[in-house]
């Protein structure tokens, strides 16, 4: 439950369905399909509860290094306790790895020319500060990923305007926050199997999408641009949505309820395509020329992929390094005994992969 911990930017939320991205021993109750970062920790919380895992459960320890030992054929691994500051050290016959891939200490964000002339506040969403007050405010968010389109119509409501500026476009898809199919089969169906329906369906759907997105590249695209005109119903250029590459070549950004297209066609928000010239004591300046105003930017730029939370495993003093090896299944590493990762899909609900 790190992510949902982590992060506090304005409208954090799963990108994934979730009854698919739910544990499938623990049905996901109610019709909310996006559930809000709130929400789905205190899901992963009360799930831990229910089945008494807490007590197997040692927090604010940072793993700093794993070396595994033939001679005495077990992990040492060496940790740091965050409260008291002391090391601490652990065996383990065996060790998985379940850290994601993101860095959590910071995020990545790149060094933009100007940076320091700018009078405005600059704030990465991995370090959002709680009272960030942006009512009134000219707002720019760099990027067109899946945070750009959670924060752009959340903090549409408060601000003066919001300005999405990216490089290039994403393939974005509308969807329901709330499933009212789901909705009804719960009113008459027991609990497990109105859960065990809507699960099949939703994987049957993202699987559908997927297949056919590679195998009729040009018809999902049509599809895809057809579906965002009917959205934006022409208060804003088509080219700001337009990709110059195929479906699910990358992911596909979900837009909950359509609250981005919403928040455009009122005029609350806009997109720039374009590149960064420069910051400038007022805003950005784009390599059009265009000027855009800003009080606070924020550069929604991505994050740094770290393996394994950083540590850097060993075996018998020898470090392994993850890109050289051969990986059995998203598990097993090659030449490290003893040990496995998670590492879910990332097409479809990352669960599915980690059950």
């Amino acid at each position: 439950g790190g992510t949902w911990e982590l992060f506090r930017y304005p409208g954090i939320r799963s990108d994934s369905d979730m009854f698919t991205f739910g544990y499938n021993f623990r049905p996901w109750t109610g019709g909310k399909v996006l559930a809000d970062g709130a929400s789905i920790k205190n899901y992963v919380a009360e799930t831990a509860r229910e089945h008494d895992v807490e007590r197997h459960i040692r927090y604010g320890l940072a793993v700093k290094s794993a070396d595994w030992s033939s001679v005495d054929k077990c992990w040492k691994l060496t940790a740091l306790n965050e409260a008291t500051g002391e090391t601490e050290h652990y065996t383990a016959s065996f060790m998985v790895g379940c850290t994601g891939y993101y860095n959590y200490d910071q995020g990545y964000k790149p060094d933009f020319p100007g940076e320091s002339d700018f009078r405005g506040q600059i704030v990465h969403p991995q370090h959002w500060p709680e009272d960030l007050d942006y009512t009134g405010k000219k707002v720019v968010v760099i990027g067109s990923g899946a945070t750009a389109i959670t924060l752009v119509p959340t903090m549409a409501e408060k601000a003066a305007h919001v300005t999405m500026l990216q490089r290039s476009p994403t393939y974005l898809m509308p969807l329901p926050s709330t499933d009212k199919i789901t909705l009804a089969l719960q009113k008459v169906l027991p609990e497990k199997a109105a859960y065990r329906l809507t699960r099949a369906r939703n994987i049957s759907i993202s699987r559908f999408l997927y297949q056919r997105s590679r195998k009729s590249p040009q018809f999902m695209r049509k599809l895809f641009l057809g579906i965002i005109k009917r959205q934006v119903q022409g208060k804003a250029d088509m080219r700001h949505f337009t990709p110059d590459y195929n479906p699910w070549d990358q992911r596909l950004c979900v837009v909950k309820d359509g609250d981005l297209f919403q928040a455009i066609k009122s005029g609350k928000a806009s997109v720039a395509t374009d590149h960064i010239e420069r910051f400038t004591e007022t805003g950005i300046r784009l390599k059009s020329g265009e000027e855009l105003a800003a009080d606070i930017i924020i550069p929604a730029t991505g994050l740094e992929i770290q393996m394994l939370g950083g540590i850097r495993p060993t075996v018998d003093g020898q470090e392994v390094v993850m890109k050289d090896k051969v990986i059995y299944k998203n598990v097993m590493v090659e030449g490290v005994p003893n040990a496995g990762m998670i590492f879910g899909y990332t097409n479809i609900s990352w669960t599915l992969k980690a059950d």
